[in-house]
C-alpha cells in the first residue's frame, strides 16, 4: 500500500464512526405504530375490524381513490393492474389474472386494500372504505348483485371464483429426492425409439363439440347487407335499461356523438356492422379472421360475443368476462341499436 492510500484509510477512519457506533438515526416504533400495522386478516375472516360497505358506496370511493390508476371500472388503465374480468382465462396463452378470475380468498382483497392503498397513501382508508371498495370489486367481477353490502359478519361467506384452483406444494415430497439422488452418467436407460407418432395417435385437441381447439364456434354469422339496423318490437324502456348496463363497457368503448376509439372500438352503427371494420384499431387476430371471412355483427353473433367473448374470438382483446343475465344482453342491443354509425 503506497503511503498516499494509508494515508487516505487513517482519515476515512478518523472521519466516521466505527460499524459498532450508533448512527442516531430514526428512533424505536411506538406499539400503537407497530399495531396499526401488524393486523393479519385470515382467510376465514378472523382479524377483521367491524365495519360494513355496498357496491353503491364501494364504486364512489374507487372513483375517487383508484380509479385513476385502475380505472372506473376496474379494468385497468396503462400498466396499471387490471382488477375485474379474466374469468376462464387461466389456460389461455395470455391469462388475464384479475381478483375475480385468479385470487383464491377474499381475506387477501381486503387486507392488500388496507394495508398498501391508495398507492402512495396506504392506510388511509377507513376500514368502511375498505369493505366498500372489497364489494364494489366483487360486483365488478360479478360475483354479487349490485345491491350487496359486505361487512364482518357476512365475510366469511363470500366464495372467490378460483378458490379451488390452489394446491399445497408437495414438491419437496414428491420431487427433491428425486433430484438429490446420484445421477445416472452410463448405460442408464434401455434403446430410446420412436412408436407412434403425434399424427397416427390422433392426440391433437378438440373441444366437446368436435371442433378442433381454438376454432370458432358455427354461429352462423350473416353478410353486413342481411342484417337489421334496429330491433323490431323492443319492449318500452328496454334501451334505458340497456343504457345502465352498458356503464360496464363504457371504460373502453365509447358511442354517442363523436364517439372515437379507445381501449375498444367505437359501437355507433356496430348492429349491422361488418366485424372488425373499423379503420385504424388494431383487432386481435381471433376478430380480424371474423371480419376477413365477412361476418357481420347480427343479433346473434352479438349476443353470444356479449355472453362469452372469449369463448366465440379466440384470443380477443376485451378482458371483460361477459353479462351473465340474457335480459342484460337484449338491453344492451337494444341500447347500441339506437346509435347508427356517423
Amino acid at each position: 500500500m503506497s503511503n498516499w492510500a494509508r494515508v487516505a484509510a487513517l482519515l476515512l477512519l478518523a472521519a466516521g464512526p466505527s460499524a459498532a457506533d450508533p448512527l442516531g438515526l430514526g428512533r424505536p416504533a411506538l406499539p400503537e405504530e407497530i399495531a396499526a400495522w401488524d393486523r393479519t386478516v385470515l382467510p376465514g375472516g378472523a382479524g377483521l375490524p367491524s365495519g360494513s360497505g355496498d357496491v353503491e358506496t364501494g364504486d364512489a370511493v374507487f372513483a375517487e381513490n383508484c380509479a385513476m390508476c385502475h380505472g372506473d371500472f376496474a379494468e385497468g388503465i396503462d400498466n396499471w393492474p387490471v382488477l375485474a374480468g379474466g374469468a376462464g382465462s387461466l389456460k389461455d396463452r395470455r391469462p388475464v389474472k384479475t381478483i375475480g378470475s385468479y385470487w383464491p380468498e377474499l381475506s387477501t382483497v381486503w387486507d392488500y386494500v388496507h394495508r398498501s392503498m391508495p398507492f402512495g397513501m396506504a392506510q388511509t382508508l377507513s376500514p368502511d372504505d375498505v369493505y366498500a371498495i372489497t364489494a364494489f370489486l366483487l360486483y365488478s367481477n360479478g360475483i354479487v348483485e349490485d345491491g350487496f353490502v359486505l361487512s364482518d359478519a357476512n365475510f366469511a361467506g363470500i366464495a372467490m371464483p378460483n378458490a379451488a384452483g390452489f394446491y399445497p406444494d408437495d414438491r419437496p415430497e414428491t420431487e427433491y429426492p428425486g433430484f438429490s439422488a446420484t445421477p445416472c452418467m452410463e448405460n442408464c436407460a434401455a434403446e430410446v425409439r420412436i412408436a407412434k407418432r403425434a399424427v397416427e395417435l390422433n392426440v391433437t385437441p378438440r373441444d366437446p363439440d368436435g371442433r378442433p381447439a381454438g376454432t370458432l364456434p358455427d354461429l352462423h354469422p350473416a353478410r353486413a347487407e342481411d342484417v337489421p339496423v334496429q330491433i323490431a318490437a323492443a319492449e318500452p324502456g328496454l334501451a334505458e335499461a340497456g343504457e345502465k348496463v352498458f356503464g360496464k363497457c363504457r371504460a373502453c368503448h365509447k358511442i354517442g356523438p363523436g364517439a372515437a376509439n379507445g381501449t375498444g372500438p367505437e359501437l355507433n352503427g356496430v348492429l349491422g356492422r361488418p366485424v372488425a371494420a373499423i379503420d385504424g384499431f388494431a383487432y386481435s387476430g381471433g376478430m380480424a379472421a371474423l371480419g376477413e371471412a365477412g361476418s357481420a355483427w347480427n343479433r346473434e353473433l352479438l349476443a353470444a360475443f356479449l355472453a362469452r367473448p372469449k369463448e366465440v374470438v379466440q384470443g380477443t382483446k376485451m378482458s371483460f368476462a361477459g353479462l351473465k343475465a340474457p335480459d342484460d344482453i337484449e338491453a344492451v342491443i337494444a341500447y347500441l341499436a339506437g346509435f347508427p354509425a356517423e
